[in-house]
């Protein structure tokens, strides 16, 4: 198969469509993984960032409300990041199968190496 006739502008463009889409659909999954593991197994953190007053003016029941407000706050990050995560998978994926199999479809056909080549004619 002559290089020419692999890489002309039409499949460049496809190939560099795949090569983003696998690129972006990694990322996600990534993503997708790293906030289930969020969600699953969240940060022990010390929660005094979230504190409405000094540390030492609140009660204990107030340390604790505040407390669980922080890791409710976590927790919903972690769910919209999972979700966007899998709704990158959800676009990104099928958008590489479908530009994967125009390049597959518009490749020459292979020769099966068992069987000998026709000789070029000129």
């Amino acid at each position: 198969m002559a290089l020419p006739e692999r890489f002309n502008l039409r499949n460049l463009y496809l190939y560099l469509v795949c090569l983003i889409t696998l690129v972006v659909s990694i990322f996600a999954a990534v993503q997708f993984v790293r906030s289930t593991v969020s969600l699953l197994y969240p940060d022990p953190g010390y929660f005094g960032y979230y504190y409405e007053a000094p540390v030492e003016d609140l009660t204990e029941e107030e340390q604790q409300r505040q407390e669980e407000r922080a890791r409710d706050s976590q927790r919903r990050q972690s769910v919209l990041d999972m979700v966007g995560g899998a709704t990158t998978l959800l676009i990104a994926g099928p958008l590489y199968v479908y530009h994967w199999r125009r390049v597959q479809a518009e490749l020459p056909m292979r020769v099966d190496p068992g069987v000998p080549a026709e000789p070029e004619r000129r």
